[in-house]
């Protein structure tokens, strides 16, 4: 994969292909991802990352990942993007589920070692980059 750091990092967030292998090129097969959200502290192989993902798109109708802002020095990558979900029991309604801010280091191309911090959505009146 010969993408610039930013787009990895764009392509794996935004991908709605169900299919973890499709996901999986995005990992670098060593890739550690410590994701501190409301329930306390995960340290994620790259297992544990695909087994979130599944478990998030049988969970909801649909996910789309609205990045807000997204930068890189060299192969490290910043990102602060809205997961946004539809319900099964109510698809014709997009709500926010979570608030996130990333930062990955890139090695040979694929993510590799991040850092994840979430917090519970909620509806943004005005996004604090306008």
């Amino acid at each position: 994969m010969s993408l610039k750091p930013t787009k990895v990092v764009e392509s794996f967030y935004q991908s709605n292909d169900k299919d973890a292998e499709s996901i999986r090129q995005y990992l670098h097969p060593e890739a550690e991802l410590s994701w501190y959200g409301t329930t306390g502290l995960k340290n994620l192989d790259v297992e544990g990352i695909l087994g979130i993902r599944d478990e998030l798109f049988s969970s909801f109708d649909s996910l789309r990942a609205e990045i807000e802002k997204i930068f890189a020095k060299k192969e490290n990558v910043a990102v602060h993007f809205t997961y946004h979900v539809r319900t099964i029991e109510n698809p014709d309604e997009e709500m926010p589920l979570a608030h996130f801010v990333a930062i990955w280091e890139l090695k040979d191309g694929k993510l590799f070692r991040g850092v994840q911090v979430s917090q519970l959505g909620e509806e943004v009146e005005k996004s604090p980059w306008a």
